[in-house]
């Protein structure tokens, strides 16, 4: 399919474009409480939906890694950003790094929030019925927005997430997404890639974390840096949001 232009908004009118890319869980309605905190002086920030969530709910396509980089490069291009950074949660780690390789000479820095990491995310049988099972079922939704926060956050918090990922994405893209993360390795393409990344991880996230980082990211990117949030799991956007402002655009201005 051709590439569209996503829809989107934007914040701020600063010098520095970048584009912020959501997670498996939500639509870029997932961002909005960072938003209040982001320096629009500094920073121009567009936030768009993948095909199959928000407002692009009803935008039919592959549902996959390279389609993703194909209409944030074109949402770029309509933007009129020749260059830009890429800040990337969970699902938007692993895409951002696609628009990177398809977008040669364009991406100034990544961000990634608990990001997946290019080689995809290994599962065991019990794991993999977990998660495929939660396109159709809301209870595994449930139970893996817990686990990858470690079993301590309210449980009205919980409901919540899993009736925003119901309402504002369709079975199908979510399901076929799962593979597009989880089940697609080109590591060996990122690998030695000069590009600054930061890769923020949360020591409540058992599933992506500090560990995991080290063992991917930062083998494959000379230039990267962990950071590890104390009091967030795999949702810093919503568990630790000033901290999360504060440690993008300190990395981000550099």
């Amino acid at each position: 399919m051709s590439p569209v232009v996503l829809p989107h908004n934007v914040l701020g009118s600063g010098p520095h474009r970048v584009i912020a890319l959501h997670g498996w869980f939500g639509d870029r309605g997932s961002f909005k409480k960072i938003q209040p905190y982001l320096n629009g002086e500094a920073f121009t920030y567009a936030f768009p939906d993948y095909r199959g969530y928000g407002q692009a709910r009803d935008l039919t396509g592959e549902y996959t890694l390279t389609e993703i980089a194909a209409d944030v490069t074109a949402l770029a291009d309509k933007l009129g950003w020749e260059t830009f950074s890429l800040v990337g949660h969970s699902m938007g780690g692993t895409a951002m790094q696609r628009v990177m390789l398809d977008a040669p000479g364009r991406v100034r820095k990544l961000v990634g929030i608990s990001p997946v990491p290019a080689s995809g995310v290994p599962f065991d049988d019990e794991g993999w019925a977990l998660f495929s099972g939660s396109a159709e079922e809301p209870a595994n939704r449930r139970a893996i927005i817990d686990l990858t926060t470690g079993n301590r956050l309210p449980g009205a918090w919980l409901d919540e997430m899993v009736d925003n990922s119901l309402r504002n994405s369709t079975v199908t893209a979510f399901r076929a997404y799962l593979d597009a993360w989880a089940r697609t390795d080109f590591h060996t393409e990122v690998a030695g890639t000069s590009t600054p990344v930061l890769v923020i991880a949360g020591e409540h996230d058992p599933a992506l974390s500090a560990d995991v980082m080290r063992g991917t990211w930062l083998q494959w990117y000379p230039n990267a840096e962990l950071l590890t949030f104390a009091d967030a799991g795999h949702y810093a956007t919503d568990e630790t949001p000033l901290a999360l402002v504060s440690a993008i655009e300190r990395f981000l201005a550099v």
